[in-house]
């Protein structure tokens, strides 16, 4: 996804782009993660105290980040490809938000903290990966999830496996219409033994976990109908990165009653950077509807 706004298929200049990019990546750090030191000042000035834990599942270290009241409601942020936690380490120190929920955020497997450079394919295994964070931190409280680009089939997946552990998903900018998934030329040459040294770590996990997306998505087919808790789309009409299509897969699958539809026409795929405040509110509004259906104080 990461270089979809710059390579066209066909061009030779395209080609030596490509290789010029890979190389001086290489030779620099490149891995989409704040260093631990700035993570540390970031929290300290903003006053706010935030725990790094780690576990394994199946094998694998996993890593995640939490602020906030461990006995309020969980929300988990899961990013895209390429990505890290800190992609949400605002909304981890979103005032508003800590004032009714806990947060938390993790690596998902192969990012971050969590066996750098070690991808995992199956939406399924990530989906079993990150639920010993859930088990750790939900505390009898709902629970619900916020996935941006990739991260978005990773929650969805949680829901369809985890039902009864979930209470309610956010999809932004998500990439789960199996239909919509093409592979992009520069995806293979990446996978040759004489180019893949080039490419930095981070970036070799991104495609091989981008390549076989496409049949992950469609094994998920018959399970959207499974989902029955409520679900927010927030889209933009100019994603370059992932189409504006996915919001109408999601349309056709899902319930119209669970469905809440936010569609922003000049916005692009950056929205939990550009655009944060559309992630806040329908974290807000899905707890007060939590709220409103248990008859508790938000």
């Amino acid at each position: 996804m990461i270089f979809k706004r710059v390579f066209k298929w066909g061009s030779i200049g395209s080609l030596l782009l490509f290789l010029t990019l890979v190389l001086i990546s290489s030779c620099v750090s490149f891995d989409f993660r704040m260093k631990p030191a700035e993570v540390e000042t970031y929290f300290k000035d903003k006053g706010i105290r935030a725990s790094h834990h780690r576990y394994e599942q199946d094998g694998r270290a996993m890593h995640y980040v939490v602020t906030g009241d461990e006995y309020k409601p969980l929300v988990v942020f899961v990013h895209g490809s390429p990505g890290s936690w800190d992609n949400f380490i605002s909304f981890l120190s979103n005032k508003r938000l800590l004032e009714h929920a806990q947060l938390a955020a993790p690596d998902r497997p192969g990012f971050g903290e969590s066996g750098f450079g070690l991808h995992e394919a199956s939406l399924a295994q990530q989906a079993a990966d990150i639920m010993p964070l859930i088990a750790a931190q939900r505390h009898g409280q709902p629970v619900i999830l916020v996935g941006h680009s990739l991260g978005a089939p990773v929650i969805a997946r949680m829901a369809m496996d985890y039902p009864e552990l979930i209470d309610g998903l956010i999809l932004v900018a998500p990439s789960i219409d199996p239909q919509l998934e093409k592979t992009k030329w520069y995806q293979i040459p990446a996978q040759w033994k004489v180019l893949s040294w080039l490419v930095p770590t981070v970036l070799k996990v991104t495609n091989r976990e981008i390549l076989p997306l496409k049949g992950e998505l469609e094994k998920m087919l018959p399970l959207w109908q499974t989902i029955t808790l409520p679900v927010t789309v927030i889209q933009g009409g100019k994603d370059k990165l992932v189409p504006a299509a996915n919001a109408d897969f999601a349309a056709r699958v899902l319930k119209k009653e669970q469905l809440e539809m936010v569609r922003v026409p000049e916005m692009n795929h950056f929205v939990p950077w550009n655009r944060p405040d559309l992630i806040e509110d329908a974290i807000i509004q899905q707890l007060e509807r939590l709220r409103l259906k248990s008859n508790t104080p938000l």
